[in-house]
């Protein structure tokens, strides 16, 4: 009689992109419970060059990902809005908070803002209030001190339901 195969738990680094405030959250999903592990964010100040702040982000995070070790890595989509300018810098942060994972060696899932919305809320037109909400049951003892972190959360916790097709999907492509 062969045994079931031992359940191990994964650990989730999730990040919201931004040039001010760059959120993360990490979860460990094992089976179907989630379990918060910590939150918060990378702000490096509004005082730097673009150049520097980049720098910020990519610093805090790699301090996040030494600390907390993660298996796997999720991050929001950009979406396009009607400022170029402000869409090109956000894409900038997000290559960064792309970047820094894929230098430790992990894998990065993107997912769509609505795709979040959809998986935490069941709504993909969600407002952060009802995130906030939901996060509450999902993850009871996560306290994010910022929206950032709260979506950081969200994008973990998306990743941890759709990881096993989001990770054959970039084995197929070879990401």
């Amino acid at each position: 009689m062969t045994q079931p195969p031992i359940r191990q738990s994964v650990r989730i680094l999730g990040i919201d992109p931004g040039l001010r405030r760059t959120g993360w959250g990490v979860i460990e999903i094992d089976g179907n419970r989630l379990t918060y592990i910590g939150c918060g964010s990378v702000e490096p100040p509004d005082t730097l060059s673009l150049a520097m702040r980049l720098l910020g982000i990519h610093e805090g995070l790699a301090k996040v990902l030494g600390d907390f070790q993660p298996a796997e890595c999720a991050v929001e989509q950009t979406f396009v809005n009607k400022d170029g300018v402000a869409t090109l810098k956000l894409g900038q942060a997000r290559g960064i908070a792309m970047m820094t994972p894929a230098m430790f060696g992990l894998s990065v899932a993107e997912y769509a803002p609505n795709q979040v919305k959809k998986t935490v809320v069941g709504a993909g037109h969600a407002d952060k209030n009802q995130i906030q909400m939901m996060l509450k049951i999902l993850l009871p003892k996560a306290e994010p001190k910022s929206a950032d972190a709260a979506d950081a959360l969200a994008i973990a916790i998306t990743h941890a339901h759709h990881r096993q097709s989001t990770m054959l999907r970039l084995k197929v492509v070879g990401a």
